[in-house]
């Protein structure tokens, strides 16, 4: 099994990483849904994501080792002296320290470090470490950012002006988080032993030397985000993921690499009270640096998922399984491990930007236990890779695990980091093109592992000891447990004004607000938001209802967002997307419910005339037995519904006229009835902003006939598929229509004509702006919205290889065709006889 797995890893990167090479280099990243690169400044901007952007091939360098180590020593010497030739490390513009080290001058480092291997074994003899010479030169230019009192980095430096100045667009931040300022002594130090040049190394160590300074002396605990001027800990909370993570990770990591026991006293420290206060088998949960036993959230995020890896480094054998096992229970539960999600493990942020931490930790497990219960876990992240996150243009980090659907995103780290811990984890010896051994040594030195790396044929005598431990995670993750509830102390009187009772319309509550302290800020958005400010209560007594009264309405939000319909997906399973684009939508409180309906409803999809629905349709011929396509405004959604239905429509997807709302923007919503009772309506209705709803209408024009699958999350692309459908997809000689069969026929120019979806422009995407609901006579006739369930709603898009420049499209051969979709072909058919 090791053998095809490990075959299967290797045609998974050699899909991703030509994608790459083909369609998006020079650039940053590869966005795999529009095929092109992302180059920063020419799409819309991601925020502090797009940091890791620098114009200087990001992906290509992050990947370099990578290629190595899988053996691709050709592809490794071409990217070497393309880099070499191509990258540019002077650019006006401003990175994020954190991230430029790691990826840009890690990648460096590591790239030199293969290149200098290789070309010891009599490969590259022509390298003259100039890798080595682009990494001080990046190394300088990281430099300026750690001109601070503290020592403590800058988060963000301009490649050409450092810091200081108004042409530097930046150094004026305060504030950094602790793992941006605690995750760069390892390249720092390779590069001063490198090149001979101690600078690096003692920047990076003074950064951390503070940073160890700065610990609460109590808890032994650091928190989240810090003062780089001050020293002053802006944040608080502690944990193992997001914010501070690799602090921890390079701690370790640094006394393996350099042999210096500071730093192992120092992580042993941390450990101890991070096992102490923190760990909750197999939960990890964030504190208060001041206030260790009080609890700061009640989610975990996906960055923490490195920890079972580094417990494994320290010798801490069984809180790594046991908390391994819950993130393996909570990957298959949601197919991903999502961003961010509760302690009873529900999706608290659905994004998946398919990070590595997971799969990392799942390989150091397999080398301590030797259990192949963990080749299965590496087996799954595989399935899943492939069967919802590839696409023909590479692999789509998830915008949302519970419907399926894509961003166009492919992280570099995915390329360099996912795929290695994959390898690593079902390669065998003499397939590395080095000693990657992980232990050494037949004694223990320690009996509690506090210098040394345990050995494991000590450590596992009884084979089932690790299965003993991860059984009661099992059954803990199936029951998804329920939130404990909220008790009130006894004696604690209620408050003038009930939660339930409050109306944002009534002066009465108003003014029992103001004397309580609580303000209420009307947002652009149409909602709500209450702050309280007990110092402005009109007495002590007073400040004390108000935050009960806040108390109460926390509570009764966290029930209404829990009583919200999930959202629903709108999934094109027609020629040429066959299941590969999932539009996220939002549900209707009336209507077929999908998450009752195994199958879902299928069909094909049609305008509506009128295209408001608020009429009679005058083309409900045309509309019977097909889904409707409607658009927003004019009428109640429950009316647009009744007409459609009348029609004989099978269902109705509602689309924005708001032009510019998109999900990546807008929080999703949920459609309400009109008052009265709808019962009547039996049909499913979902609603799509505008950005999501033109992919639809775009396809529509390109394609004339286009089926949609309507239901509660994507369906495998398989079971998309009819046995025609399924053919198509394999040998591309198909003409994909119902009625064909299992005829053949050649190909004509009309076919080859419309082979690749149609380019879609990048749309606005502007804030949607939503009324709050009101009974004025000036808006009655609007539909009624309230928000869905979760963080956005999202679209992916796949619209094929990029046309040709030049030529006709009529004029491909077939055999060209069937070459742009042959990885997809091979690694679609190795699945289907991997599950025989």
């Amino acid at each position: 099994m090791s053998l095809l797995l490990r075959n299967q890893v290797l045609e998974m990167f050699d899909h991703a990483y030509q994608k790459y090479m083909d369609h998006a280099y020079p650039a940053d990243e590869l966005m795999p849904l529009t095929c092109r690169g992302r180059v920063r400044g020419l799409e819309p901007s991601r925020g502090d994501i797009d940091d890791a952007l620098g114009k200087f091939s990001l992906t290509l360098i992050d990947t370099l080792d990578t290629l190595a180590l899988l053996n691709k020593t050709v592809e490794f010497e071409e990217a070497v002296r393309r880099v070499v030739a191509d990258v540019r490390l002077d650019n006006d513009i401003v990175v994020s320290v954190f991230e430029t080290n790691i990826r840009v001058l890690g990648g460096l480092l590591g790239g030199h470090s293969m290149a200098v291997m290789l070309k010891e074994s009599g490969r590259m003899v022509w390298y003259q470490d100039e890798l080595l010479h682009m990494a001080k030169d990046l190394g300088l230019r990281l430099l300026p950012a750690f001109n601070t009192s503290s020592g403590l980095p800058y988060p963000r430096v301009n490649l050409r002006y450092g810091v200081r100045g108004p042409e530097t667009r930046t150094g004026t931040e305060t504030d950094t988080c602790t793992a941006c300022a605690g995750t760069i002594i390892l390249e720092f130090a390779a590069l001063s032993r490198f090149t001979g040049d101690p600078t690096f190394e003692a920047h990076a160590r003074r950064a951390l030397d503070f940073l160890w300074e700065k610990r609460q002396r109590n808890s032994n605990l650091v928190g989240t985000t810090i003062n780089i001027h001050s020293g002053e800990w802006v944040s608080r909370d502690s944990g193992v993921g997001a914010g501070i993570d690799s602090y921890y990770e390079y701690l370790m990591k640094a006394y393996i690499l350099l042999g210096d026991d500071r730093f192992l006293q120092r992580f042993n420290t941390h450990y101890a009270s991070i096992m102490k206060y923190i760990s909750q088998p197999p939960l990890l949960l964030d504190v208060h640096i001041h206030k260790p036993l009080l609890p700061a959230r009640t989610w975990m995020d996906s960055l923490l998922a490195f920890f079972p890896g580094l417990q494994v480094l320290k010798g801490d054998i069984r809180p790594a399984i046991e908390t391994h096992e819950m993130l393996y229970q909570v990957t298959k539960k949601h197919n991903f491990l999502p961003e961010a999600f509760t302690t009873d493990f529900r999706v608290h942020w659905a994004q998946h930007p398919l990070r590595p931490e997971f799969a990392e930790s799942t390989y150091f497990l397999y080398k301590a236990t030797r259990d192949p219960y963990y080749l299965e876990v590496g087996r799954t992240i595989l399935e899943n890779l492939n069967r919802f996150a590839r696409v023909p243009c590479g692999f789509a980090a998830m915008k949302d695990v519970r419907t399926g659907s894509h961003e166009d995103r492919m992280d570099s780290f995915f390329l360099a980091e996912m795929f290695k811990y994959l390898f690593l984890l079902f390669a065998e010896e003499d397939d590395l093109p080095f000693n990657f051994l992980l232990f050494a040594g037949e004694e223990l030195d320690d009996s509690n592992f506090e210098w040394t790396c345990p050995n494991t044929r000590l450590l596992f005598p009884d084979p089932t000891f690790p299965r003993n431990l991860r059984e009661p995670i099992r059954s803990a993750v199936d029951k998804s447990c329920p939130r404990p509830t909220t008790h009130r102390e006894p004696g604690m009187g209620r408050p003038p004004l009930r939660a339930q009772d409050f109306m944002a319309n009534n002066p009465e509550h108003l003014e029992l607000l103001r004397r309580m302290g609580v303000s209420l800020i009307h947002l652009k958005d149409g909602r709500v938001q209450l702050v309280q400010h007990a110092t402005q209560a009109v007495s002590a007594i007073a400040a004390e209802d108000g935050m009960r009264f806040m108390q109460e309405m926390m509570e009764l939000s966290s029930q209404q967002q829990k009583e919200q319909l999930p959202p629903r997906a709108v999934q094109i399973v027609s020629h040429p997307y066959f299941g590969r684009v999932v539009l996220t939508a939002g549900p209707a409180q009336f209507g077929l419910d999908l998450s009752k309906s195994s199958s879902g409803v299928r069909g094909f999809v049609t305008v509506a005339e009128p295209y408001n629905g608020c009429s009679e349709l005058s083309n409900g011929e045309i509309v019977a037995g097909r889904i409707a396509l409607l658009q927003r405004g004019q009428c109640m959604f429950a009316e647009k519904a009744r007409h459609i239905h009348k029609a004989g429509a099978i269902g109705g997807i509602v689309i924005d006229d708001n032009e510019g709302s998109s999900s990546d923007t807008a929080p999703l919503f949920q459609m309400a009835g009109d008052g009265r009772n709808t019962d009547d309506v039996t049909l499913p209705l979902l609603f799509l902003f505008h950005k999501e709803g033109n992919i639809l209408l775009e396809a529509l024009k390109e394609y004339r006939e286009v089926e949609v699958l309507l239901s509660d999350k994507a369906r495998d692309r398989g079971e998309t598929l009819s046995k025609t459908e399924r053919r198509c997809e394999y040998e591309k000689i198909l003409i994909c229509e119902e009625g064909v069969g299992n005829s053949e026929h050649s190909l004509g120019p009309e076919f080859l004509n419309h082979t690749s979806p149609a380019s879609l422009e990048p749309v606005d995407q502007s804030q949607l702006t939503t009324q709050e609901q009101t009974t004025d006579d000036s808006v009655l006739g609007q539909e009624s919205v309230q928000p869905a369930e979760g963080l956005g709603s999202y679209v992916s898009v796949d619209v094929g290889e990029e046309p040709a420049v030049d030529g006709d499209s009529s004029s491909q051969s077939v055999d060209s065709l069937m070459a742009d979709w042959q990885e997809d072909l091979a690694a679609f058919k190795q699945m289907e006889k991997d599950e025989l």
